[in-house]
């Protein structure tokens, strides 16, 4: 077991030196380096078994942070006024801003958010430099929730600041700013309609098979090593994640909200996932979710965990 660190000091003073921690931020578990240290950016890639095409989201401790590495036009400045929160801006990348070239995986653009999470500000600030910070799981897995899901998921290897369960229990929402446009690539913590109704600007959907210009947009993601069956009744055999009303099953379950409450919903998927995933079932129905608020970043996780694997 690596040791850990008992504080944001101890796991800056890593952090500063190249290595890689996991921090806690609202939506999930992050899997830090500094953004500017190639070497320390690689060894996330290496780590998570990541492909290199598949950009990292940069953390940043302020917006005075975040505009050293990405030009802001005034669209992109009224969406950063929902900064600290779940919302990932992509935005094309300023010149020689200092991030390391492998995470923006060789784009000229960048994802950036600042995270609402008083550890994670905190660390930010004790760095005192931008944070590559995927979630902290092996690539294609399922995302952590808990400092324990992370020492699980990578056997103790990676050290982990311990923050508690994380509140959101989903990944940011990724908008990029296109001109006077905002393009959703991908649905996540902050409901789309919050996005449109803070801003009065609709934001658009990405197609589905749209080129990889932000994390999470690769159609197999977020798996457990069970399979999952999506819009469906559970089976003799098999493992159930309801919603909602639960049908009459015998098998073991796990209800992500009993009165329907999407954001409770949210917060439970992915650790009720992995205690579901731990019985060793073989497969996992899954109960119909809204398609609507939170819920669209809900079936988005699911249809992605579901797809075939490569």
């Amino acid at each position: 077991m690596t040791d850990e660190p008992k504080s944001v000091d101890e796991a800056a003073i890593l952090l500063r030196a190249g290595k890689l921690c996991a921090f806690p931020t609202e939506t999930v578990y992050g899997l830090g380096a500094d953004a500017t240290d190639p070497d320390a950016v690689l060894a996330i890639y290496e780590t998570k078994g990541r492909p290199r095409f598949n950009p990292l989201i940069i953390h940043c401790a302020d917006l005075a942070m975040a505009r050293t590495l990405a030009e802001f036009s005034p669209l992109a400045l009224k969406a950063a006024t929902l900064w600290p929160g779940p919302l990932t801006l992509v935005l094309p990348a300023r010149p020689d801003n200092g991030l390391a070239d492998v995470a923006m995986a060789g784009l000229d653009s960048v994802a950036i958010r600042i995270p609402d999470h008083p550890l994670a500000l905190a660390l930010l600030a004790a760095v005192g430099r931008p944070l590559a910070a995927p979630s902290a799981n092996p690539s294609g897995r399922l995302s952590p929730t808990t400092a324990y899901q992370v020492r699980l998921g990578f056997g103790g290897r990676v050290p982990v600041l311990d923050g508690g369960p994380c509140q959101a229990g989903v990944e940011s929402t990724i908008v990029r700013v296109e001109g006077e446009r905002l393009v959703q690539l991908r649905a996540g913590a902050m409901a789309r309609e919050r996005i449109e109704q803070a801003l009065g600007v609709p934001v658009a959907v990405a197609a589905k098979d749209a080129a990889i210009a932000a994390p999470g947009m690769l159609l197999s993601h977020y798996a457990p090593n069970a399979l999952l069956r999506l819009d469906t009744s559970p089976r003799d055999g098999e493992a159930f994640l309801a919603f909602g009303a639960v049908p009459e099953f015998a098998g073991p379950t796990r209800n992500l909200s009993p009165s329907g409450d999407l954001h409770e919903a949210a917060r439970n998927l992915f650790a009720m996932l992995h205690e579901l995933d731990a019985l060793g079932r073989p497969m996992i129905a899954v109960a119909p979710i809204p398609d609507s608020g939170l819920g669209e970043a809900i079936n988005d996780r699911l249809q992605r965990a579901a797809a075939p694997r490569g």
